[in-house]
């Protein structure tokens, strides 16, 4: 009888697939009527609360019944059966929404707002530059002057504040529509773009501390400063992008760090960073040329801009070297290991320091008589986060900047100075030393093969070189008790990078077809796993992480994700549910 079950089991499972079948509700009852022991009832209960019918099933009072006189008999309790599948289809439906748009749904919303209130604040820190700052009053005396009645000032003063945000609106969209959200997003692991980039924000670095400033042609700023002078509605327009052309020079290097960062993003980040960063630089201007009084309440013009503008460049500088550390992951050159790096930020923020508190001078600043309170405070605080970073030299993990340094295993000493991280022993076959110093496969078929010989789950991990929130998840969650010694000691982690450039072999070397129609040619690894995680998954976003059983099928209660699972208690309890089931 038993064996006539499992005959029954397997049909249905190949008739209708295991976790995506309709079963009948004369089935169902066939399938209970059949069950003889705690083992059979079990399976059966694991059958029913897959199918796609399973609420129907749940609906049947014969079903029921015979479920609850079967749990009786069999001492299995049945309260609350079937509300886990009902979560984990509700879960799985929700997931799958997101992930037909790919990174889009589920992760790009967090990280457009980032990418926002990013470019928010720089807009802000453009503002108190010098050739920003002193155009507030000049803007002020115009709309003064032009507008006869309050109501036309203020009219005037917001068109003007939006002709500000066009201006730099356009500029982000005619950088997408050039290159398109999907290149943009390609070229972000490209090393020749992040090279590129790094030489880029380095011109902007210096050019802030004073060596040269970068300006529009002078042709340029005189037309439409000409054709502000005519007034109206197109007068102000031109006025706010002589605004635009004129103030170049400082707001040129940080509208170029946006586009970088919103680059690197892809999609609608270029527009979202030119919006929040036109709106920080528009409301001030709108506002004190709405409200003329106010003009009171500003610190005069002085020194403290050219301050302003030479940390900025301090800051640009240590981005830089974010660009080569990418270009340097990429190709796996090991010339910007972690040490190294940390030694350049350390450097950068070292002299920063020095410069707040007046021991160096640059180009264009004014003598310093005595230090102004923040100007000391935002030396102090420069000063302690060298201190923080210190320890880094010798294998601190650094938290709080986890996302910027390359991870610990790209280091010259992976296991920390004097190799003090986590006793190394012995390892199996064809792993690698990865986050946390756990050793981890990066084949998919060789961990598999060693997870069913030791009979351990797979824990796959789609990660990338230059993922910014793989590297948080790693240092901040890996790490956490409770999570460290499952991934160390009850499972085989395989991390797939997508953006790994090794070219496969020739004979691997294919062309496949997307769920969305489009085809490409695998010619790289990351192209074979990127592949792997789109086909099997529909998502394009890392970090990303499954639980599956020595057979590959998935075990975990739907994926792990930075956006839902960034939390360590999160991470656990994803973690140990997949471990139970």
């Amino acid at each position: 009888m038993r064996n006539k079950l499992f005959v029954i089991i397997a049909s249905l499972f190949v008739v209708f697939g295991s976790y995506a079948s309709e079963i009948s509700v004369e089935d169902s009852k066939t399938l209970l009527n059949l069950v003889e022991t705690e083992k059979d009832f079990s399976d059966a209960l694991d059958l029913l609360g897959q199918a796609d019918n399973f609420k129907v099933l749940k609906a049947d009072s014969t079903i029921m019944g015979l479920v609850e006189e079967l749990g009786t008999t069999h001492n299995v309790s049945t309260i609350g059966w079937g509300d886990d599948a009902d979560a984990e289809s509700n879960e799985e439906s929700d997931n799958s929404d997101e992930k037909e748009d790919g990174e889009g749904e589920s992760d790009v919303p967090d990280s457009l707002w980032s990418i926002f209130f990013l470019s928010f604040a720089a807009g802000f820190a453009a503002l108190l530059t010098p050739c920003v700052f002193p155009m507030i009053p000049m803007t002020v005396s115009f709309f003064t002057k032009q507008s006869k009645t309050k109501a036309k000032g203020i009219r005037n003063a917001i068109f003007y504040g939006i002709s500000i945000i066009v201006i730099y609106i356009v500029l982000g969209s005619v950088i997408t529509a050039i290159f398109g959200a999907e290149v943009l997003n390609e070229m972000s692991t490209n090393p020749t773009f992040n090279i590129v980039f790094f030489l880029i924000l380095v011109i902007f670095a210096i050019s802030f501390m004073g060596a040269f400033e970068i300006r529009m042609p002078s042709k340029w700023v005189n037309k439409a400063d000409s054709k502000a002078d005519k007034g109206g509605i197109i007068g102000i327009f031109f006025m706010a992008l002589a605004l635009a052309l004129v103030s170049f020079s400082c707001t040129g290097p940080i509208v170029g760090s946006l586009l970088v960062t919103a680059a690197s993003e892809g999609g609608l980040a270029p527009f979202i960073g030119m919006f929040g960063f036109s709106l920080a630089l528009a409301l001030p201007f709108a506002l004190f040329a709405a409200f003329p009084g106010w003009m009171n309440s500003l610190p005069k013009s002085g020194g403290w801009l050219n301050t302003v503008k030479v940390v900025l460049g301090f800051l640009e500088l240590a981005l830089a070297f974010k660009f080569l550390s990418n270009a340097d992951l990429s190709l796996q050159a090991h010339l910007l290991e972690r040490e190294v790096f940390l030694a350049i930020w350390i450097g950068i923020f070292l002299v920063l320091a020095l410069y707040l508190f007046g021991f160096l001078t640059l180009p264009h600043d004014s003598k310093i008589e005595r230090l102004s309170v923040g100007r000391t405070l935002l030396g102090t605080f420069t000063l302690i986060f060298v201190i923080y970073m210190l320890p880094g030299m010798w294998g601190a993990p650094l938290k709080l900047i986890s996302a910027f340094p390359p991870p610990l295993q790209y280091a010259e000493s992976p296991m920390g100075v004097g190799g003090g991280g986590v006793a190394v022993g012995d390892h199996p076959e064809g792993t690698h030393l990865g986050p946390q110093n756990i050793y981890v496969f990066h084949d998919y078929d060789k961990a598999l093969a060693y997870a069913k010989e030791v009979n351990k789950p797979l824990f796959v991990d789609f990660t990338g070189h230059n993922c910014v929130n793989c590297r948080k998840m790693e240092q901040s969650v890996w790490g956490e008790p409770g999570v460290i010694n499952v991934l160390r000691d009850d499972v085989v982690i395989v991390s797939l990078y997508v953006d790994e450039r090794t070219e496969l072999p020739k004979s691997e070397q294919k062309t496949v077809k997307y769920p969305d129609g489009r085809t490409k040619k695998l010619v790289t690894v990351g192209d074979k796993w990127m592949y792997k995680q789109i086909s099997e998954f529909k998502a394009t976003a890392q970090p990303y992480y499954v639980m599956q059983n020595t057979d590959g099928k998935v075990i975990s209660d739907g994926p792990a994700t930075y956006k839902d699972h960034k939390n360590p208690v999160d991470f656990k309890k994803w973690l140990n549910q997949s471990l139970k089931k």
